[in-house]
């Protein structure tokens, strides 16, 4: 195999001629950075809460990056290359209900309607984490919805019985984000086998790899 520059400017491999490569180093780092960086977050909610906040850093430091990649990086990984509109969305879901859809070799329209959507949970999560670890916060974003930025002083510029509301309710809205989290990510597992077993191809490993089949008549590359 020979190395060679990729159009991100990165160096990688060429792949065996059955395959093709999708997915750069910067993705793969970024998804399985992503992965772990939730988990900790999860799990050292109630206990550890250092340790969840520094998590909760990390993931908002990885979505950023996802949100540059997705502009300037390679191919596959720019939102110009597999956001699709509502319709399109829409149809290639009918499409997988009657089981006949067609193999993306990047997101196809469902996955990306996915990332969309976790990468808007994932930053209303960190956000309101970050909101909540230093309630004063809530007064550089003085556009907040009315629910998530109540008056967070009392008369006497201390914290009174409204600040205890406004940080109550940011809680909840941080436990709703990082819930839905949850359902978004029970649904993202189930699509990714679904199109593993559909298309008979391992998607896991080909976030691993980054490489995945070579393009088939009929396939969308």
């Amino acid at each position: 195999m020979t190395d060679r520059m990729s159009d991100a400017g990165l160096t990688t491999y060429t792949p065996a001629p059955d395959k093709l490569r999708v997915w750069d180093p910067l993705v793969r780092v970024f998804h399985w950075g992503l992965v772990a960086a939730f988990t900790v977050a999860w799990l050292s909610a109630e206990e550890l809460s250092t340790l969840h906040e520094i998590a909760g850093y990390v993931v908002a430091g990885l979505v950023a990056f996802r949100i540059i990649w997705g502009l300037i990086g390679s191919r596959y990984a720019r939102f110009a290359q597999f956001l699709k509109g509502p319709r399109a969305t829409i149809a290639y879901i009918g499409d997988m209900l009657r089981g006949r859809e067609r193999r993306y070799l990047g997101h196809n329209p469902a996955g990306a309607a996915m990332v969309l959507a976790l990468l808007l949970s994932l930053s209303g999560t960190a956000l309101t984490g970050w909101l909540i670890e230093e309630p004063g916060r809530v007064a550089m974003l003085p556009d907040l919805p009315q629910v998530v930025a109540p008056a967070w002083a009392d008369g006497d510029g201390g914290y009174g019985e409204n600040g205890e509301r406004g940080e109550e309710a940011l809680e909840e809205l941080h436990e709703v984000f990082a819930n839905l989290m949850l359902l978004l990510v029970a649904l993202h597992v189930g699509g990714v086998v679904l199109a593993s077993v559909r298309h008979r191809e391992n998607l896991a490993l080909a976030m691993v790899t980054g490489d995945k089949r070579a393009p088939a008549p009929g396939d969308i590359a």
